[in-house]
C-alpha cells in the first residue's frame, strides 16, 4: 500500500488565539527579528571591514551571524505575518522546507558554538600552539565539516517526514514546523519515528551541550594559572559564549530530548532558541566584547568622516 497523503496545506494555531494578544506579539517580535538582523548585521560588517577577520574567533563569530539572520528568518517572517492574519496556512511543500531550514541552520548555529568553544579552548590553554593548531586552511575546513554535517542531518529529518501519511486533521499546534508536531498529524504509528528523532536530534543537542559544559570547565579551571588581568579577560570572552550556550541549549534540549511528547507550551519554549537566542547573540557578544565594540567605533568613524568629506 503507497503512501497516503490528502493534506495540501496546513494550518497553525500559532502562538495565541487572543487578538489582543496577537497584536501585542505582533509588534514585539517584529521588534525582535528587526534587532536580530541589524545587530548581526553589524557584527557581519565589523569583522568583516574591520581587522578582526583573520582571527579565528571572530571568524566562526562571522559565521554564528550569518547563520542566526538564517535561522530565525526561517521562522519569525511567518510567525509575526500569521499574527496579522486570519488564516495561518502553509502548504505542505512550504511546511516540509521549513522544517529542513529550522533544522539545518539549527544544528549549523549548535556546531559553530561547539567550534567556539574549541578555539577559547586551544587559546587559553594552549597559548604558543594557537595559531599553529587554528591556522586559516583548518578553520575553513571545521567550517565547511559543520555544514555539511549540518545538511545530512537536515536530510535525516525530512526523510522522516516526507514518507509520513497525512490524512487529516491538518492543524499544528504550533507556529511553525517541526517533527515532533507533524507526528501528531499522521495516520500511522508513529512511536519509532518519533524514538530516531529523539536519537537524532536529541544527541546532537544534548551531546553538544555536555562537550561544551566539559570544555568551559577546563577553561576556567586552567585559567587559575594565568595573571588576574590574563584571567578577566578570558572570563569575560568566555562569559558571553556560556551565556549564549545557556539561552539555546537549555530550551533546545528540553524540546529534542522527548520522543513522542509534546505540550502545550512547547512553543513558547521553542522561541528561545528560533527567535530570542539569535536576537541576543549580537547584544551579548557586542556588549561583553572590548574589540568588537573598538572595531565599532572605528567604522562609525570611518563612516562620519566619509560623509563629511563627501559632501
Amino acid at each position: 500500500m503507497g503512501k497516503i497523503n490528502n493534506i495540501t496545506v496546513f494550518i497553525f494555531w500559532g502562538l495565541s488565539q487572543n487578538p489582543v494578544v496577537e497584536e501585542v506579539c505582533f509588534v514585539v517580535f517584529s521588534f525582535f527579528y528587526t534587532v536580530t538582523l541589524l545587530g548581526n548585521l553589524l557584527i557581519i560588517l565589523t569583522v568583516s571591514f574591520g581587522n578582526l577577520f583573520k582571527s579565528p574567533m571572530y571568524f566562526f563569530l562571522n559565521n554564528l551571524s550569518f547563520v542566526d539572520i538564517c535561522y530565525s528568518s526561517v521562522t519569525a517572517p511567518k510567525m509575526i505575518v500569521d499574527l496579522s492574519a486570519k488564516s495561518k496556512t502553509i502548504s505542505y511543500v512550504g511546511c516540509i522546507l521549513q522544517l529542513f531550514g529550522v533544522h539545518f541552520f539549527g544544528c549549523v548555529e549548535i556546531f559553530t558554538l561547539v567550534l567556539m568553544a574549541y578555539d577559547r579552548y586551544v587559546a587559553i590553554c594552549k597559548p604558543l600552539h594557537y595559531m599553529t593548531i587554528m591556522d586559516r586552511d583548518r578553520c575553513s575546513k571545521m567550517l565547511l565539516g559543520i555544514w555539511v554535517g549540518a545538511f545530512i542531518h537536515a536530510i535525516m529529518q525530512l526523510s522522516l517526514v516526507v514518507q509520513l501519511p497525512f490524512c487529516g486533521p491538518n492543524e499544528i499546534d504550533h507556529y511553525f514546523c517541526d517533527v515532533h508536531p507533524l507526528l501528531k498529524l499522521a495516520c500511522t504509528d508513529t512511536y519509532v519515528t518519533g524514538i530516531f528523532d529523539t536519537f537524532n536530534s536529541g544527541t546532537i543537542s544534548l551531546g553538544s551541550f555536555v562537550l561544551l559544559l566539559i570544555s568551559y570547565t577546563v577553561i576556567l579551571v586552567s585559567l587559575r594559572k594565568h595573571s588576574a588581568e590574563g584571567r578577566h579577560k578570558a572570563l569575560s570572552t568566555c562569559g558571553s559564549h556560556i551565556a549564549v550556550v545557556i539561552i539555546f541549549f537549555g530550551p533546545c534540549t528540553f524540546m529534542y530530548m522527548r520522543p513522542d511528547t509534546t505540550f502545550s507550551g512547547d512553543k513558547m519554549v521553542a522561541l528561545f532558541y528560533t527567535i530570542i537566542a539569535p536576537m541576543l547573540n549580537p547584544l551579548i557578544y557586542t556588549l561583553r566584547n572590548t574589540e568588537v565594540k573598538k572595531e565599532m567605533k572605528k567604522l562609525w568613524v570611518r563612516k562620519v568622516y566619509w560623509k563629511t568629506n563627501s559632501k
